[in-house]
């Protein structure tokens, strides 16, 4: 007989680039470049180096596949609790081998006479009312309101499930209604849960590169702006398609109580057809929920969206080839005033200029006499007259 719950133990789960909108399953598979301006006046030398785009900003989504169910109990104070764990139920319904169809242990106490078995259900088909290309069942901001069905088998009978489900837009609590009609004692009541979204969004930062993107997440939990999951992530360009697929590396997270969440590697696709600024893929923690007495929550799925495109090519910036950038170079001019020199440099506000000194050309050493962040444009500098008959001056820009 097959483990239900095998999917803790999934070596590797599948990427359906042309299926997202539709529930999740498991496949068991048991030196710095420089440019040289010569003034004419004491030869004054700038140094503009060329420097690759800085820290971006995207946008990510991070929800889990699998649902938190509270006790359910029906009209005659009977509970239904959900468990994919022995010892204390920790209420998850999870994926399980299909598109949609889920599962998980439950425990129904009957009037003081609990029995236990497995039950497997379906989630209502997958609607995409905002076409953004994800199941609306799984987004706080839409609302849901729909029924499905199941099965379950103890190890006396079997039976089937129905499950009316209710939840508003904006909020990550909904309630699902499980009547249980058993095939040897009929009707064993109609339970009331409360069930729960897990889901996280906020800023995505990263520095683009050439095989590599660097970055770090900080999200916050939708409904619960106390709880956060943040940490850094790599991932690695695929180099038969760099722009497209992607590999997020195994790495570890943290949340709000500094537990420790550790992912492993996953594939990530980019959306070609329908949301070409979006990227997407599943994260697959060790152990989603470490406040439970076993893993469990593992599965998740990490939505990026990045419309930063600097250079207007129809590729955001998180997966294209950074190109050089170079900052304005400065212009310079020097005034002999009567009681000292006058540096002028006109470039960006904000550029930071180190003003050195050499006493000779060719120079075997310079020395830095100030350091200038410009804050006008152009920004004068004072200099003092040189203590030698000859003195040369150069700006670096970093």
């Amino acid at each position: 007989m097959r483990n239900p719950f095998s999917l803790h133990q999934a070596s590797s789960l599948a990427l359906d680039a042309g299926r997202r909108v539709a529930y999740p399953f498991i496949y068991h598979v048991t030196v710095m470049k420089t440019k040289v301006v010569i003034l004419p006046l004491l030869a004054v030398v700038a140094f503009v180096p060329l420097c690759v785009r800085g820290a971006e900003t995207a946008q990510a989504r991070l929800w889990c596949w699998s649902l938190h169910f509270q006790q359910g109990s029906d009209s005659f104070g009977d509970t239904l609790d959900l468990t994919t764990i022995s010892g204390t139920p920790n209420g998850e319904l999870a994926p399980y081998n299909a598109p949609g169809e889920y599962v998980s242990n439950f425990i129904l106490d009957s009037s003081g006479v609990p029995f236990t078995g497995t039950m497997y259900l379906s989630l209502p088909p997958a609607v995409d009312d905002n076409h953004n290309g994800w199941p609306d069942f799984f987004e706080v901001t839409q609302s849901v309101a729909a029924a499905s069905s199941g099965t379950y088998n103890t190890p006396i009978s079997s039976g089937t499930v129905t499950a009316t489900w209710s939840r508003g837009g904006g909020s990550k609590d909904g309630s699902c209604v499980l009547e249980v009609v058993d095939s040897n004692f009929g009707n064993l009541g109609q339970f009331r849960h409360s069930f729960e979204l897990l889901e996280y969004n906020g800023p995505l930062a990263y520095a683009p590169g050439t095989n590599v993107v660097n970055g770090s997440i900080n999200l916050t939990k939708s409904g619960d702006p106390t709880s956060l999951l943040q940490g850094p992530f790599q991932f690695l360009k695929l180099a038969a398609d760099p722009h497209n697929q992607l590999t997020l590396q195994s790495g570890v997270w943290t949340n709000a109580q500094s537990q420790t969440l550790s992912f492993g590697t996953n594939l990530f696709l980019r959306d070609l057809t329908s949301w070409p600024t979006n990227y997407y893929g599943y994260v697959q923690f060790d152990d989603g929920d470490p406040t439970t007495s076993a893993p469990d929550f593992v599965l998740w799925m990490l939505s990026i969206d990045d419309v930063n495109d600097a250079d207007n090519n129809g590729i955001p910036d998180f997966s294209d080839t950074p190109q050089p950038v170079s900052t304005r170079p400065p212009r310079l001019s020097l005034s002999n005033m009567t009681n000292n020199l006058q540096l002028a440099i006109q470039g960006d506000v904000g550029t930071v200029c180190l003003i050195q000194e050499s006493t000779s050309l060719p120079a075997t050493s310079w020395q830095t006499a100030q350091t200038v962040t410009l804050t006008n444009d152009p920004q004068v500098v004072s200099l003092p007259f040189p203590a030698t008959a000859t003195a040369f001056w150069r700006i670096q820009v970093q």
